[in-house]
C-alpha cells in the first residue's frame, strides 16, 4: 500500500511517499480501516521535525519505526475511512462501518491507506459530515473535553468563566465549543489578534474576546464581567510559558489551569501561590501511552459517540476551514501552512479532493 511519513525526521522536504506493507490481521480491539480521510495538527509537524516532547522517551518508543522494516515513520492521528476487518474482541464496530478515530501516536499513522485502529479510540461518523470534516473532529475534540471536563473538572451549567488562550485555532475553536454549548459556561473568553480569528472564535462559541498581542489582565478587567460569575479556570492551547503569569492575575482564588503545551517555566512570582490556583497537564494519549492505568479505557470512545449526536443535532460545529487532496504534496503544504501559524481553525485531506496526484502518492 501507500503512505506517507519519514525516513529521517526534519524539515517538510522530508516527508515522502513510499510502498510500504499493508497492515497485519487484526488482533483483540484492532480494526483494520480504509483511510478516506486525514487532518494535520502541530503534533504531527513535531513528530516530523524531530521535536516532539509531550513524552521525554517518545522517540525512543517509537524508534523502531525507522530502525527495522521498512524504515518508515508513518505519521498522522487524526483520520475517518471505512472499517475493513474487525479483531475478536470488538464490540462497538462491524465491516463497513463509517468511524473517525484517534491513532495511536506510538504506532503507524493515519499517513497510509490502511491502519489499524483502537476501537477505543474511534466512533461512528457523524451522518452530516463527509469524511474530510470528520477528520478533522477526534484529536481536538478529545483533547479539549479531557482538559476542560477531566482535568479543570469543570462541571455542566456552574457559574463559572473560562479563559481560552488562542480561540481562532484548531484546539482554541472546539475547546469555545465544547464550554459554552456542551458544559454550558455563561461565559467564555478568548484570545485571538485578527479580525478573521476574532470573528471566527465567536462564530465558534466564545462570548468575549481578548487580543493576546496586548495586555490581557487589563483588557479582562475592562469587560468587568458579574460579580458573581468569577473566572475560575483557563485553558493553554498555545505558548504556556508565555502566559502563565496574566492566567495567575486573572484567574479568582482557588481557580485551575490546565495546558497541553509543553513549556519550561518557573511559577515562582506568579500569583499561583497566594491564590492556592491548581496547574494541571492534558496529554490525551497518556491512557494507551501509559496503558491505562488510572485510566477509563472506554472513555475516548463514549465521546466520540457523543460528539457524532452533538454535531448531527448541530450543537457543535465542524472546525474545518481548509481541505486539501490527500497526496504526499498535499501532505507537505499542510505541514507548511501549520508552521507559519496562520491556520483558522482546521486543515484537512481526503482521497477524493479535488487536485493532481494519486492519493497517499
Amino acid at each position: 500500500m501507500h503512505a506517507v511519513g519519514v525516513a529521517e525526521y526534519g524539515p517538510v522536504e522530508n516527508l515522502q511517499a513510499r510502498e510500504v506493507p499493508k497492515p497485519s490481521k487484526p488482533t483483540s480491539r484492532q480494526m483494520l480501516v480504509r483511510v478516506k480521510a486525514i487532518s494535520v495538527n502541530p503534533i504531527d509537524v513535531k513528530v516530523r521535525g524531530g521535536v516532539y516532547d509531550d513524552a521525554p522517551d517518545y522517540y525512543e518508543r517509537v524508534k523502531p519505526l525507522t530502525q527495522e522494516a521498512p524504515n518508515f515513520h508513518i505519521i498522522g492521528y487524526d483520520g475517518a475511512g471505512i472499517v475493513l476487518e474487525t479483531g475478536p474482541d470488538v464490540k462497538y464496530f462491524k465491516p463497513g462501518d463509517e468511524i473517525f478515530y484517534l491513532a495511536n501516536p506510538a504506532l503507524p499513522g493515519s499517513y497510509s491507506e490502511e491502519l489499524l485502529v483502537d476501537e477505543r479510540h474511534a466512533g461512528h461518523k457523524p451522518k452530516s459530515l463527509d469524511f474530510v470534516q470528520a477528520a478533522a473532529m477526534p484529536l481536538t475534540y478529545a483533547t479539549a473535553y479531557e482538559a476542560l471536563a477531566d482535568r479543570l473538572e469543570i462541571k455542566k451549567g456552574e457559574k463559572a468563566a473560562v479563559l481560552i488562550i488562542n480561540g481562532g485555532g484548531g484546539m482554541g475553536s472546539i475547546a469555545s465549543q465544547v464550554a459554552r454549548h456542551i458544559l454550558q459556561l455563561p461565559i467564555v473568553i478568548t484570545t485571538t489578534s485578527r479580525p478573521e480569528t476574532t470573528a471566527f472564535s465567536r462564530k465558534m462559541g466564545a462570548t468575549h474576546v481578548v487580543n493576546h498581542h496586548h495586555d490581557i489582565v487589563q483588557q479582562i478587567k475592562d469587560l468587568h464581567l458579574p460579580a458573581d460569575v468569577p473566572l475560575k479556570y483557563a485553558f493553554f492551547t498555545s505558548r504556556t510559558e508565555q502566559y502563565l503569569r496574566p492566567v495567575g492575575d486573572v484567574l479568582a482564588p482557588f481557580g485551575k489551569a490546565c495546558s497541553i503545551v509543553q513549556a519550561n517555566f518557573d511559577m515562582y512570582g506568579t500569583e499561583f501561590m497566594s491564590k492556592s490556583l491548581t496547574f494541571v497537564w492534558c496529554w490525551v494519549g497518556t491512557g494507551p501511552y501509559h496503558h491505562y492505568v488510572n485510566d477509563r479505557e472506554e472513555k475516548h470512545h463514549e465521546w466520540y459517540e457523543e460528539l457524532a449526536r452533538f454535531v448531527d443535532e448541530g450543537t457543535v460545529k465542524c472546525h474545518l476551514m481548509q481541505r486539501l487532496r490527500l497526496t504526499a504534496e498535499g501532505i507537505r503544504e499542510a505541514h507548511r501552512r501549520l508552521e507559519a501559524g496562520k491556520a483558522v481553525g482546521k486543515l484537512a485531506l481526503g482521497v477524493d479532493e479535488p487536485g493532481e496526484g494519486q492519493a497517499f502518492c
